[in-house]
């Protein structure tokens, strides 16, 4: 019994570590319903701890009037004294609504989920914590065990009580934990539940990217999950907002498969179902049957459910290595005969056609896009193209952009860049870079226009001869749902 005698322990649903809180179910003994506590342990005689504490609270009676369904409505807030016994070695509870459904990681106990189970199962929370910032509150998302599934299929916060020291960009981060968590199993953030595996951490100390460990996982998707994670100082995102505009477009192009997600009630706990039928309620199984259920529903799902976005990406070759990390340039080297010439210190024309020595995909966030490829941009043929990854979002939603960079023998001055491409309405940039690998913001802009289906002529204003011309894609063109480009074939157009 906690709460002076009030309310009686049922279940234990975990511990956050971090600011040494233990989860519980309980009975509210007054008013004979279930309540979900959330009980801040340490030593009533410890003044920092105590201090601590009442930051929390605080917070938690700030956020007791804000409402959504995305969270578990505060009901009470109890201290020493205002409804705990003054020697007990409780500093403060948390007294939320209960949520019904099951826990967050007993959902992902058979395995990752399919991608557009996990944007819907997101949606509600990153939209209460897009609202709570609004409001000027912080909810506390970034611990697994905090979260419950509803019988309606939906992530909700079922206990609320932020730390002390947490803020809006950790319920992000939280965001992006659990995102990464439903689609791989792992969880990304320190302080998590013990027997839980940990994301794997690349070589430049971010975490893989979900798509390397599951090719099936969407690009998006991954890559809005590692963002999230990431600091704002390095390109992380900063709202929830931007992560359930990737959510909102990967649960509506997968809905066109007609596979939908519903929560059947079960006895003692409700877990999620994949049916493409109504969904009927039947108390009579046991939640061994409906997790196997739910295992090999999961399973077909990994076959036939993203077939239509692996029909639409079949075309596009896709690396697997993080989603973050420094600038990356893949070099493929196509020469020609004017670049064997001038690698043999023959001198480069002034005027007239210019051959690179070398074409590179140039990236700067996420994986890059056909890596291999970019030689098809130069080899001469306009049957061939450097063909962007398609995307759900146009950029700059998730990465600035994407760009080739032509590496010349010698320096040279354009005059003009000629591109030839089917994806009418890309918009282009023509950039110098002073280095193999420049941050974007190291690159000057001497030229740019929105492509036509065929050639686009780009005048080019260059103060100075340059040995590295990016051609830095700001914005793609739109394919159905998805945004995508091509570039068949560069010229590079010297002047005096």
């Amino acid at each position: 019994m906690v709460g002076d005698g009030r309310y009686r322990l049922l279940s234990y649903s975990g511990t956050d570590g971090r600011c040494n809180a233990q989860m519980w179910r309980a009975r509210d003994g007054q008013l004979g319903r279930d309540v979900a506590l959330t009980v801040l342990l340490g030593n009533q005689g410890d003044a920092h701890a105590a201090a601590r504490v009442r930051r929390t609270l605080e917070r938690a009676m700030h956020g007791a009037s804000y409402a959504h369904p995305g969270v578990s409505r505060i009901l009470d807030v109890l201290s020493p004294g205002n409804g705990i016994a003054p020697r007990e070695h409780v500093l403060g509870i948390v007294v939320a609504e209960w949520t019904n459904g099951t826990d967050l990681i007993d959902l992902i106990a058979d395995g990752p989920l399919p991608a557009a189970t996990a944007s819907r199962l997101l949606e509600p929370l990153a939209a209460a914590v897009e609202g709570a910032h609004h409001a000027g509150l912080v909810l506390g998302t970034e611990h697994p065990q905090r979260i419950r599934v509803t019988p309606e299929g939906q992530l909700r916060l079922a206990f609320p009580g932020p730390r002390a020291e947490a803020s809006s960009r950790d319920d992000v981060k939280g965001l992006g934990a659990i995102l990464y968590l439903l689609l791989t199993g792992r969880w990304a953030l320190p302080g998590g539940p013990q027997g839980l595996p940990v994301a794997p951490i690349g070589p430049n100390g971010s975490v893989v990217a979900p798509r390397s460990l599951h090719p099936m996982v969407p690009h998006a998707l991954s890559a809005v999950a590692v963002r999230s994670l990431e600091d704002t100082s390095v390109g992380g995102i900063r709202t929830g907002a931007a992560i359930l505009q990737v959510l909102d477009e990967i649960a509506e192009a997968e809905a066109e498969t007609g596979l939908i997600p519903v929560v059947t009630e079960q006895e003692p706990e409700d877990n999620v179902v994949w049916t493409t039928q109504r969904p009927v309620k039947d108390k009579t199984r046991t939640r061994k049957l409906a997790i196997g259920v739910t295992a090999l529903a999961v399973a077909t799902l990994l076959v036939l459910g993203w077939i239509a976005m692996q029909v639409v990406g079949f075309f596009n070759e896709n690396n697997t290595k993080g989603d973050s990390g420094p600038p990356l340039v893949i070099s493929q080297v196509v020469p020609t005969t004017e670049t064997k010439q001038s690698i043999n210190n023959a001198p480069t024309p002034t005027t007239g056609p210019v051959a690179p020595a070398s074409i590179s995909v140039f990236n700067v966030a996420s994986d890059p896009d056909s890596p291999n490829k970019g030689g098809l941009a130069i080899d001469g043929d306009p049957n061939t193209s450097w063909r962007t990854d398609k995307y759900l979002s146009n950029f700059p939603a998730l990465k600035p952009g994407i760009g080739l960079m032509a590496t010349f023998a010698q320096p040279v001055k354009l005059a003009q860049v000629v591109i030839t491409s089917p994806s009418a309405g890309t918009k282009v940039e023509i950039r110098t870079a002073a280095s193999d690998q420049p941050q974007l913001q190291q690159t000057l802009v001497v030229g740019s226009a929105t492509l036509a289906a065929g050639d686009t002529t780009i005048p080019v204003k260059m103060t100075a001869p340059g040995q590295r011309i990016v051609v830095w894609i700001t914005s793609m063109s739109p394919s159905g749902k998805l945004w995508a480009s091509q570039i068949a074939e560069i010229k590079f157009i010297g002047g005096r």
